[in-house]
């Protein structure tokens, strides 16, 4: 792989931070050594002395004195050495990489930690587009993606999918337009880069099949380009066993995949990983030297704890029952749709993730029904447009059923209902 021919002129100019290099010297070095080369603030002046923090089971989490100094304490900008050992044995159990036994010059996988992996995916779209790309993702997408790389001026090419995520054939047909070998030419036009959330994707709820996968890798081979695997929904599959990943079919490092611990241990903590090819991870984390210096250690250190007190067993089988969760919301959803909508939309059931991509029918745009007369109803979805690339006409609607509970799910849709055949 010519990682160089991927990343852009402001990620090439990037150099990595002596301050940085020195910090992160200091954090390896033994306690004998003598620094009066970092500027971080004496921890001795911090009004924070120790925290306990219960576990719903009854464990907890203590911070001494000691941890609390390092917990409130700069940190590597790649995370906490023991967090990313930690997730990368847990990528290496869950998807065997190809990639994890390559040189670094090979595309070695790597791992870093990012502020919640939006954070990750937003470091990622600036080292690989150049304004002009030509860049393939599969619309309707995640608002929050298409709100990163659409100022970046790039050219956003929508792949067709259903219900079973993005079809390879049409892919295909689209990539046709170029000759494969003029991919690695200066100035060539073929797209470089490929965006799809594989499973439980926001706001269709499709998920890939394996057999899809292994056809758009194979396209990624030919075209010569890189796959980013975002996949926050990942242990929200409510199938087992869990679909295989791009990760785990890549045999020439050329898929960067994004994880969350958002869905499954919180939100609010801002914990996410993207795992890749060394030398663009390389990349990633210069950039994370001058944005965010690296994500909160206190919170690195909290999650750590509590998977080394868990171990991958323990973290599997907290996962179980986050999904059996969202197995019985899926399906009080799926039950009020087939009670109240079923002969004004139209669904596919999702097999991941936590939201039902409804279409009504008869109704060529749902912007001003749902932002204004549903309102009226005391009923709030998410009107389709905003996931379109060009914000353009959508009959769609995306219902989420992570906080409701069922029977307010029941009387959401009743509503809906009512909105629906009003407006017809």
């Amino acid at each position: 792989m010519n990682y160089t021919r991927f990343l852009t002129a402001v990620s090439v100019a990037r150099r990595p931070s002596p301050i940085r290099i020195l910090t992160e010297l200091q954090l390896r070095s033994p306690p004998s050594l003598i620094s009066l080369a970092g500027g971080a603030p004496n921890p001795s002046t911090f009004p924070f002395h120790s925290a306990t923090i219960q576990m719903k089971n009854g464990e907890t989490i203590m911070f001494d004195e000691t941890m609390m100094k390092r917990a409130l304490q700069y940190s590597a900008s790649a995370g906490i050495p023991e967090l990313v050992s930690w997730m990368k044995e847990l990528q290496k159990s869950l998807h065997n990489p190809p990639t994890a036994a390559c040189s670094p010059e090979r595309g070695q996988m790597e791992l870093c930690v990012t502020t919640g992996s939006q954070d990750g995916l937003c470091k990622v779209f600036e080292m690989l587009i150049n304004p002009g790309d030509n860049v393939l993702l599969d619309a309707p997408t995640y608002s929050g993606t298409l709100a990163t790389i659409q100022p970046l001026g790039c050219n956003i090419i929508n792949v067709p999918s259903d219900q079973y995520g993005m079809i390879p054939e049409a892919l295909r047909d689209i990539l046709s337009r170029w000759d494969p070998a003029d991919a690695q030419k200066p100035g060539s036009r073929v797209p470089r880069i490929l965006y799809t959330i594989p499973n439980g994707a926001n706001p269709t709820g499709a998920s890939m099949t394996a057999e899809r996968k292994r056809k758009v890798y194979e396209l990624a081979q030919t075209y010569d380009f890189l796959i980013i695997e975002d996949d926050p929904y990942y242990f929200l599959q409510f199938q087992k066993p869990w679909a295989p990943t791009f990760l785990s079919m890549d045999v020439d490092g050329r898929v960067i995949r994004t994880d969350s611990f958002s869905k499954i241990l919180s939100s609010g903590l801002r914990i996410g990983f993207v795992t890749g090819p060394k030398p663009l991870l390389d990349h990633v984390v210069l950039h994370i030297q001058t944005s965010t210096m690296h994500t909160s250690t206190f919170t690195q250190l909290m999650v750590f704890q509590l998977l080394h007190v868990w171990g991958q067993e323990g973290f599997l089988k907290h996962v179980d029952g986050v999904v059996e969760f969202y197995r019985a919301q899926r399906n009080a959803m799926l039950s009020s749709a087939d009670k109240w909508l079923k002969d004004v939309a139209e669904w596919h059931a999702p097999a991941a993730g936590m939201f039902l991509w409804i279409k009504l029918k008869g109704i060529k745009d749902t912007q001003t029904l749902i932002m204004e007369k549903a309102l009226e109803k005391e009923v709030l979805l998410v009107p389709g447009r905003g996931f379109n690339i060009h914000s353009s006409e959508s009959s769609y609607v995306r219902a989420a059923f992570s906080l409701s509970t069922p029977k307010q799910i029941d009387e959401g849709f009743k509503r809906l209902s009512a909105l629906i055949k009003e407006a017809l």
